[in-house]
């Protein structure tokens, strides 16, 4: 329940105002200065005013890094997709590293890594995330910059909005539909290029022999991007994602995020030139233009504190600084602060904060294990299953023999030819397939007989070594350790 006795401040809607400053003539209006005044959003579409700043210039240089995303499936590496998820296979190729099952654990470190990465930022600037990184966000950013220059600036956009549905708008609103439709259609066909060979795919799609899956998925993720990014937008991440509901258990008062300096800004309004006999009245610096608001993508007024509804994109701050540099005021009236600097208490640094330490802490163990597997991947893995039925077997010759399948697993790009060699008695001698081809990426599986005989086995449990060696590449060797049995 809202406290009753909190005074909340209300934006109001201006048609035009003077401007009382001692730097600025008092007949210039709202318009003078290049404010334009925008409806309340009143629960529809929230057609967000752009604006240019340095935030605004992060975001795009942020936003240019998914651009990535939609050429990487076009890479190439020695001849091959450079980034393939190859489930038929299993396997995951990147840049001539396969990742296969057996070492899908690096995967795992990575996703722990960004998770914490996530929590991390959130704790210390609040959803970064949100503002300059999630791809919804972007796609939303990308199609409302469409939409402005297709059918103009958010005034005209809401007006438009209004009007029944006619010829004329349906031909306005035409090219604008054209354009997302497209950029919804590659972002599902550029998912599914990172699971097969993109440019095959795109002469099944003009042969129209591609798959089933392959079309749902396309259509899916299509649809959706249609819809989130053009007609949810803010909705997706004030309704459906649950990061804007849980945001409030990852931050404190020493998060910095987007906020409204009240003592400084309030009480706002507009300032007049007072009548003969009358005092001005004593106002804050803000001039209640709401532009904060025009410019927020999710249509939150910051001035009310902090909401669930805020990204933490900071284009309302680029969007009052440009005020109130025309106003001839500092700026800095929306800034990027912590509850605690207003309160008067000074932020401890980073490194002593316990949830940022505690984040860091295992992100670096996440990382230490990703460094780690990737400088010690081997090129070729392998194992020794015995056969344990039964453990061994004594031969017509007096020697006991024990029967074994090794596992080769080619890590490579290149065909490895396996010769095994057996170790660990001076009796010893086996019978194997001495060379065996392991294409890329697959599993070699071969059979392998170890005889010793009886009389100088002298123990029930043996070790033995086997080792297996890439004729192809001599330096690549794999020592495997195992056991052999024999009669008590």
């Amino acid at each position: 329940m809202a406290d009753p006795n909190k005074e909340i401040y209300r934006p109001k809607i201006h048609t035009g105002s003077l401007l009382d400053d001692v730097d600025v003539k008092a007949s210039r209006t709202l318009d003078d200065i290049g404010v334009e005044i925008l409806p309340l959003h009143t629960g529809g579409t929230v057609h967000a005013k752009r604006t240019g700043g340095k935030f605004r210039t992060f975001k795009w240089l942020v936003a240019s890094f998914w651009i990535i995303l939609f050429v990487g499936p076009y890479l190439r590496w020695d001849g091959n997709q450079a980034i393939l998820w190859d489930l038929a296979n299993r396997q995951f190729n990147i840049f001539g590293l396969t990742i296969l099952p057996q070492d899908i654990w690096m995967l795992a470190m990575i996703l722990l890594f960004f998770a914490l990465l996530l929590a991390a930022s959130t704790a210390i600037v609040g959803r970064v995330w949100c503002g300059y990184f999630c791809f919804h966000t972007v796609w939303v950013d990308v199609f409302t910059w469409i939409e402005e220059k297709v059918e103009g600036r958010p005034a005209k956009r809401i007006k438009l909005d209004a009007e029944p549905m006619s010829l004329s708008k349906f031909k306005i609103k035409l090219p604008k539909h054209i354009a997302w439709i497209l950029i919804s259609f590659m972002t599902g066909f550029s998912f599914v290029a990172y699971f097969t060979d993109a440019f095959q795919l795109w002469e099944r799609m003009f042969s129209l022999q591609l798959g089933s899956i392959e079309l749902a998925v396309i259509g899916v993720l299509a649809l959706l991007t249609y819809l989130t990014a053009g007609f949810m937008r803010e909705q997706v991440c004030m309704g459906f994602c649950p990061y804007s509901r849980i945001q409030g258990a990852m931050t404190d008062t020493e998060t910095v995020m987007p906020t409204y300096d009240r003592d400084r800004g309030e009480p706002r309004g507009r300032t007049k030139r007072p009548k003969p006999g009358e005092e001005a009245p004593v106002l804050g610096d803000c001039i209640d233009c709401r532009m904060c608001v025009d410019v927020c993508p999710t249509g939150v007024d910051i001035r009310l504190g902090q909401q669930f509804g805020c990204i933490t994109c900071g284009l309302c701050i680029d969007a009052c600084d440009e005020i109130m540099e025309k106003v001839k005021k500092p700026k800095g009236l929306i800034r990027y602060a912590a509850i605690n600097e207003f309160a008067g208490k000074p932020l401890p640094p980073i490194w002593r904060r316990p949830r940022v330490i505690v984040y860091s802490s295992i992100m670096a163990i996440a990382a230490a294990a990703m460094i780690w597997g990737l400088t010690h991947m081997d090129p070729m893995d392998v194992t020794v299953l015995k056969n344990r039925s039964p453990l061994f077997v004594q031969m017509s010759d007096g020697t006991i023999q024990n029967k074994y399948e090794v596992k080769v697993v080619n890590k490579t790009n290149d065909l490895i030819r396996a010769q095994i060699e057996v170790f660990g008695h001076d009796d010893l001698f086996f019978i194997a397939d001495r060379v065996a081809d392991v294409a890329p990426g697959t599993v070699g599986s071969l059979s392998l007989l170890v005889r010793i005989p009886r009389s100088t086995v002298g123990t029930d449990s043996l070790p033995i070594y086997v080792v297996v060696t890439d004729l192809n590449n001599p330096d690549v060797v794999e020592r495997y350790r195992s056991v052999f049995h024999a009669p008590k």
